[in-house]
């Protein structure tokens, strides 16, 4: 049996020495916030974390920010952290939790079994008082790591469409309300602000208390006000495709997986003029 994708800082301290555990400082953070995640995981970081940089790990060839990269890339890519097949890898970000479940969704896309995500992450950790260490981990021996793609996991914009039209999945968006009803401006240039036309909203801050997802019977309440079914099909999207990732890790502890995750998200539907935009509620 599969373990539930969230552990606790306590699970992880207890097993940080295991020789089949990997654990991985996703963080990243959007340029308003002002951080550095490079320079913080130098200062701070879990005894023996790797650091999984988003952006370099995702797709650099393309326009789009943060995009799955090719099955042979990621690989490739893993294989140079030194984490290879039949590793259990447990990542966290320093926010709690954002960009980590990003990650998680990635590793599971490319195959990983075993993947799971810190509850609260670096901030839980130390409030647990839990040491850390700064400076470079020790490198790791390169080992052989296998990417399989599950295509299944992966909409793209022609997919979200037909959803969205034929009502055979309920697509719903992470960003915020004033960003989802077109009352801010995009932070990204030429992509419209608004929303898909019949999307739900569900913004991923309304799914945590303290950098902690809340709990399952919460996060049902929580779907039921949005007027999402979790027992139906849902794609999920945002922004720039992280933190649709988080309504993907809530739907995995209330058991109902979500169909799929639009890696193009807003930055590519809001930028392609051919698709349909909506305003307000």
């Amino acid at each position: 049996m599969a373990h539930p994708p969230l552990v606790t800082p306590e699970w992880l301290h207890d097993r940080l020495e295991a020789p089949d555990i990997v654990v991985l400082d996703a963080s990243w953070y959007l340029p308003a916030a002002g951080r550095d995640a490079a320079a913080e995981f130098q200062a701070a970081h879990i005894p023996g974390a790797l650091r999984f940089n988003l952006d370099a790990m995702s797709d650099t060839e393309s326009s789009l920010p943060h995009m799955l990269p090719r099955s042979d890339v990621f690989a490739s890519r893993m294989r140079a952290l030194g984490i290879g097949d039949g590793t259990q890898i447990v990542v966290y970000d320093g926010q709690g939790l954002f960009s980590a479940p990003r990650v998680w969704w990635m590793l599971k896309t490319f195959g990983v079994r075993d993947a799971l995500v810190l509850d609260g992450g670096l901030p839980a950790w130390i409030a647990a008082g839990y040491p850390t260490e700064d400076g470079d981990p020790a490198p790791r021996e390169r080992r052989h790591f296998t990417a399989r793609l599950d295509h299944g996991a992966v909409a793209d914009a022609n997919d979200v469409a037909r959803a969205l039209e034929t009502g055979s999945a309920q697509v719903v968006d992470a960003r915020s309300a004033t960003r989802f009803r077109g009352e801010e401006p995009e932070p990204r240039p030429g992509v419209r602000p608004g929303h898909m036309p019949g999307a739900h909203n569900l913004h991923y801050a309304a799914l945590q208390s303290d950098g902690r997802l809340k709990s399952p019977e919460e996060l049902k309440n929580l779907f039921a006000e949005s007027g999402i079914d979790p027992d139906r099909p849902i794609v999920t999207t945002c922004g720039s495709g992280v933190t649709a990732a988080i309504i993907a890790l809530a739907l995995e502890t209330m058991g109902r997986p979500a169909r799929g995750l639009y890696d193009g998200s807003w930055s590519e539907w809001g930028a392609d003029t051919a698709r349909p935009v909506a305003t307000g509620a």
